[in-house]
């Protein structure tokens, strides 16, 4: 899972991120960190639409090479 102080890295640089939420890439959401609780964390995607998605999915920087998760 994400730590806090990840997430708040992430939302102050407002560098654009990857989840990974299962193998397949189409499946990935690309956006900004907005804010998080315990939970959840709310992304705003490219089109201004803001998605909460679970804290336990992969987040990494946009321009990394993609992580697999199953490993």
């Amino acid at each position: 899972m994400i730590t806090d102080e990840q997430l708040n890295s992430y939302r102050l640089s407002g560098e654009m991120v990857r989840v990974v939420r299962d193998g397949i890439e189409d499946n990935d959401v690309k956006g900004i960190v907005v804010a998080w609780n315990d939970e959840q964390v709310m992304i705003r995607r490219r089109n201004r639409k803001v998605v909460k998605l679970d804290r336990k999915y992969i987040y990494q920087p946009f321009d990394e090479p993609r992580a697999n998760p199953e490993a």
